[in-house]
């Protein structure tokens, strides 16, 4: 897999209090489909998807419904990595029949995008925010465009490092189509809340 392209967004107080308040959100609904992933054990994509989308369209009318979408694609993605990983004290493996921790998202986890929600064209981006879609001017070189020419986007990422958003696009070859997540270390914007399994308090570093 390519390494991300991460660039620093040099955004208006106005702009970054709006990406603030698509993260809060964006994180509400995943602490909404967490548990359902916990008591079903289900965090396959596609089913996660049939359980859950048109409750959370309900629940959560605010919120367009490709970023719904999105929002399931990050609570599977996280248990996938909590549940499924070789080195996960939570492997499934390990735990067996026993109950599974509740997974927190915390206000500022990343929100992920799709091309649906974030497009990019001639340097400028158009991005969906809960007030309606925005468009600001993104610094990137020539050789980093190219990239979007030659390798298939997999992830669009937003985060923020010490009050300053960024964007991540993650980038795969042509051929590799498995969407696997790495074996790493859970993101450190997700809590473990319930008490007596493995490691509960654990402290959790960011995944790339």
């Amino acid at each position: 897999m390519n390494q991300p392209l991460v660039i620093a967004l040099d955004t208006s107080p106005e702009l970054s209090a709006q990406l603030t308040e698509l993260q809060r959100a964006f994180a509400e609904v995943c602490n909404a489909i967490a548990p359902v992933a916990r008591e079903t054990r289900c965090w396959n994509r596609v089913a996660l998807h049939h359980l859950v989308y048109h409750g959370l369209r309900e629940r959560f009318p605010q919120m367009g419904s490709q970023m719904i979408c999105n929002a399931i694609y990050s609570v599977s993605r996280t248990c996938r990595l909590l549940f499924q990983s070789p080195g996960s004290p939570f492997n499934l493996a390990r735990l067996g029949e026993r109950a599974l921790p509740q997974l927190q998202f915390a206000a500022s986890a990343p929100v992920y995008f799709d091309r649906h929600t974030l497009s990019i064209r001639n340097g400028i981006v158009s991005m969906y925010t809960l007030d309606g879609r925005i468009r600001f001017r993104l610094s990137i070189s020539e050789a980093d465009e190219q990239r979007f020419q030659r390798e298939r986007l997999r992830e669009i990422v937003l985060s923020a490092d010490g009050g300053r958003h960024r964007l991540s696009f993650l980038f795969a070859a042509r051929d590799d189509e498995s969407g696997a997540v790495a074996d790493a270390a859970l993101p450190e914007y997700v809590t473990l809340l319930d008490k007596g399994s493995p490691d509960t308090n654990a402290s959790m570093g960011e995944v790339a």
